[in-house]
């Protein structure tokens, strides 16, 4: 196998990374909310909701910085996408790095330093910790593997389209992860430090945010946003943040834990 192959099945699995990476932030810390990425710890400082978003946030960077160079690796080896095999490379390598986030995920996040599990507040978080292991780590590996070795090649047309599908699926995955909560829905209000609660609360009333939970510290707020209402007024009030997630209760009932 030449260096432009070599090349392109690494950036097919950074590509696959990437991808686990989004898909783990935007389904389980963002749509289903069973955690952040720093849930477990245990230090004051890292209990506020307010870090959590941010390490939340930070995660999804790094994550847009991993699919950025996979990308860039997958133009200038550009070249191998001709060879017969290219499209079972991208295919493989996709699902091999998707695989890969998910069992280096399990090992390092969940069992070796425990900032996380899958699901804490479960009966048996082991139990989801390994089915999500199983299931969304070592089979995709396996089956990416099996792709690469033993899979028909196709021709290289095809491996140009499986290439700009992969780039579009990237994009899309990032852009969602950066989406807030659709119109009308719960939002998640997080305000900077200095925001004392009436102020907060003006800031909620002059943008006619009808509020549904708040935490002790009058920091973060759960509310009910006109569909028609803009953030720039709990923006000028002090937010740092403006939506969250397709339901903002997760967020609330984990700072209640």
């Amino acid at each position: 196998m030449d260096a432009s192959a070599r090349g392109q099945g690494r950036a097919a699995v950074l590509l696959g990374v990437a991808l686990g990476g989004f898909f783990d932030g935007i389904l389980l810390h963002q749509i289903l909310q069973w955690h952040h990425l720093l849930s477990d710890v245990e230090a004051a400082a890292v209990r506020d909701l307010r870090v959590q978003l941010l390490a939340d946030g930070l995660f999804h960077l790094l994550m847009y910085l991993i699919a950025a160079l996979a990308l860039w690796k997958l133009w200038y080896h550009r070249i191998a996408l001709q060879r017969r095999a290219a499209a079972t490379t991208l295919g493989g390598g996709v699902l091999q790095g998707f695989g890969l986030w998910h069992v280096l995920d399990a090992i390092l996040s969940h069992w070796l330093t425990g900032i996380h599990r899958v699901k804490g507040d479960a009966a048996e978080p082991l139990l989801w910790d390994l089915a999500w292991f199983a299931v969304l780590g070592v089979l995709p590996m396996v089956l990416g593997i099996w792709v690469r070795r033993k899979a028909p090649p196709t021709s290289g047309l095809g491996a140009h389209h499986a290439a700009a599908g992969l780039a579009a699926l990237v994009v899309a995955a990032g852009a969602a992860s950066a989406l807030g909560p659709p119109d009308g829905a719960p939002s998640v209000v997080v305000f900077g430090p200095g925001t004392s609660a009436p102020a907060a609360f003006n800031a909620l009333a002059q943008a006619d945010a009808r509020v549904l939970w708040a935490d002790r510290t009058g920091s973060v707020w759960i509310v009910q946003r006109s569909v028609d209402e803009a953030p720039m007024a709990l923006w000028r009030g002090g937010a740092l943040l403006v939506g969250g997630s397709w339901s903002g209760w997760g967020c609330a009932n984990w700072t209640m834990r």
